[in-house]
C-alpha cells in the first residue's frame, strides 16, 4: 500500500468521511461466468481459520490465495499442514490492510478475536471485498450495526459465521415453527453449557517474537503483553471478547431470535457473577437473561438465556442448544443440525431431523450470483443476534434490568448502559460514525 493511500484510508476509516472514500481495491464487481476463479484472503488462521481454509480448500474454483495473520510463526506450519497438495502456494501478510489493497483478492474470510470483527468487514466492503465473518459480527452494538451498513451501502456480499442456519434439518425447524406445529410459540430458552476450565494467572511479560501486538489489538485499548490475554483466552477479557454468550452462545441466541421471529427485545434483565474459580477471566462465567419482546406473537415472546461453565444437569438431552415452548408441544434442538418435537402433554414424538448443510459454499454461490438476499446467514441477523448478546452482558455487567429501544437501538434513558454500546477506539483502528 502507497503512503498516500494508507494515509487517506486511515484518515477516511478513522473520521468517517463519506465523501472521497479511497477504495482499497477494485475487485469484481460481477460474476457472470460461474466459472470464475474465486480468489479468497483468509484473515487469521490460528484456530478457526483452520477451519475456514479448509472448507474453501474443498469449494470448486476458489483458491485461498493469502493467508493473513498477525503471529509469522503460524504461516509454515499453515501451508505445510493445509496447502501440502496444492500446486501454488499462497501469499503471505501480516497486516490486513496490505491485503485489502491487493485488487487480485476477490473476498476475506475473517477469522479474528471478536474486536477485530466489525472494522475488518467495514474496511473490505470499502475496498471492494466480499465477506465472510465469524461470529459474532460485532463487538459491540455500534460497529454491528455500521457493518450492516457498510454491506448495504457497498453491496458486498457479506455471510455471518452462523452456519446452523445452513443446516436443511434446522431450516425445517423453523418452517414447522411458522406452520404452526407447535401453536403459539411464547419463549425459546437457550443454553450454553459449556465445560470451560480455570484459565489460571499469568503475569504480564514480552511479547512473542514474530507477533505483531500493535496490530493483534487494533482496536482495543494499549495495554501490556499478557498470555492470558492472547490465545483462545481472549474471549474471557472485555476488551476483546464477549464471554461464552458470544463465543459458543451467540449461536444459540441466533437459533433463538430466528424462530421466535423477533429482533431487538424492549427489556433485558440480566445477572451473573465469577461464580467458579479465582482467575483472570473478567466477563461473569456464569449468567441467566431474560429478554422481552412484548410485540412479538399474540401476547408477546420471551427469551431466556442460560450459560455455564462446569458441572449441570441436561435439559431434554440438550447442554449446548435451544428449547421452543407453543400452545401445543415443545421443539429441542440439541445439536448443531439435529431437531425433535414432543407434542401434547403426553409428550407424544412430533416431526425430528438431522442433516447439515455448507455454509461456505452458500457464501460462495451468493457472490456468483451477486445475491446477498440467497445468504442464509445475512448480515443484518449477525447483527441482531450478535446484539442481544452484547446488551445480556450489559445487564449483566450493571446488575439491573434495563429498557431498549429497538428502533435507536439505544437504552431508555440510562447513560451508563449507554456508554457500553460503543468503545473508546485506538487510533487509527476507529469503527467510523459514517461508513
Amino acid at each position: 500500500m502507497s503512503d498516500v493511500t494508507r494515509r487517506s484510508f486511515v484518515k477516511n476509516t478513522a473520521m468517517g468521511a463519506t465523501a472521497g472514500l479511497v477504495m482499497l481495491g477494485t475487485s469484481k464487481q460481477g460474476w457472470a461466468n460461474a466459472n470464475n476463479r474465486l480468489r479468497v484472503a483468509q484473515i487469521g488462521i490460528r484456530g478457526q481459520g483452520q477451519g475456514h481454509i479448509r472448507a474453501l480448500n474443498a469449494a470448486p474454483n476458489v483458491e485461498v490465495a493469502t493467508l493473513c495473520d498477525v503471529d509469522e510463526n503460524l504461516f509454515a506450519p499453515r501451508i505445510e499442514d493445509l496447502f501440502r497438495r496444492s500446486d501454488t502456494k499462497p501469499k503471505t501478510e501480516t497486516d490486513i490492510r496490505r491485503v485489502l489493497d491487493d485488487d487480485s483478492i476477490d473476498a476475506v474470510s475473517i477469522a479474528t478475536p471478536n474486536h477485530w470483527h466489525s472494522l475488518m468487514t467495514i474496511w473490505a466492503c470499502q475496498a471492494g471485498k466480499d465477506v465472510y465473518v465469524e461470529k459474532p459480527l460485532s463487538h459491540n452494538v455500534f460497529e454491528g450495526r455500521k457493518a450492516a451498513e457498510a454491506a448495504d451501502k457497498y453491496k458486498r456480499i457479506v455471510q455471518h459465521g452462523s452456519q446452523i442456519r445452513s443446516n436443511p434439518s434446522i431450516q425445517e425447524a423453523i418452517q414447522h415453527l411458522r406452520d404452526g406445529l407447535l401453536g403459539e410459540v411464547y419463549m425459546a430458552r437457550g443454553l450454553c453449557y459449556r465445560w470451560r476450565d480455570s484459565i489460571g494467572k499469568e503475569e504480564d511479560c514480552a511479547v512473542p517474537e514474530g507477533v505483531d501486538y500493535d496490530l493483534w489489538l487494533g482496536p482495543a485499548a494499549e495495554r501490556p503483553f499478557n498470555p492470558n490475554r492472547f490465545h483462545y483466552n481472549w474471549h474471557y477479557m472485555w476488551d476483546y471478547g464477549n464471554g461464552d454468550i458470544g463465543n459458543q452462545g451467540v449461536h444459540q441466541m441466533d437459533i433463538a431470535r430466528w424462530g421466535l421471529d423477533v429482533t431487538l427485545p424492549k427489556t433485558v434483565t440480566s445477572m451473573g457473577n465469577m461464580y467458579l474459580f479465582d482467575d483472570d477471566k473478567e466477563v461473569p462465567n456464569v449468567i441467566t437473561s431474560a429478554f422481552d419482546f412484548p410485540d412479538a406473537g399474540e401476547k408477546g415472546r420471551m427469551l431466556v438465556f442460560d450459560t455455564r461453565p462446569w458441572c449441570t444437569n441436561d435439559e431434554k438431552g440438550a447442554k449446548v442448544g435451544i428449547l421452543f415452548y407453543g400452545s401445543e408441544g415443545y421443539m429441542v434442538i440439541d445439536t448443531y443440525s439435529r431437531y425433535r418435537t414432543f407434542m401434547g402433554r403426553d409428550e407424544e414424538p412430533g416431526p425430528s431431523g438431522d442433516r447439515s448443510g455448507n455454509h461456505f459454499r452458500n457464501w460462495i454461490e451468493a457472490i456468483r450470483s451477486r445475491d446477498a438476499g440467497s445468504l442464509n446467514a445475512q448480515v443484518i441477523d449477525g447483527h441482531y443476534s450478535s446484539a442481544l448478546c452484547h446488551i445480556g452482558l450489559i445487564s449483566a455487567k450493571l446488575n439491573r434490568s434495563l429498557t431498549f429501544d429497538p428502533e435507536t437501538e439505544t437504552f431508555v434513558g440510562d447513560d451508563e448502559a449507554n456508554a457500553l454500546i460503543s468503545r473508546d477506539y485506538r487510533y487509527p483502528f476507529v469503527v467510523p460514525e459514517t461508513v
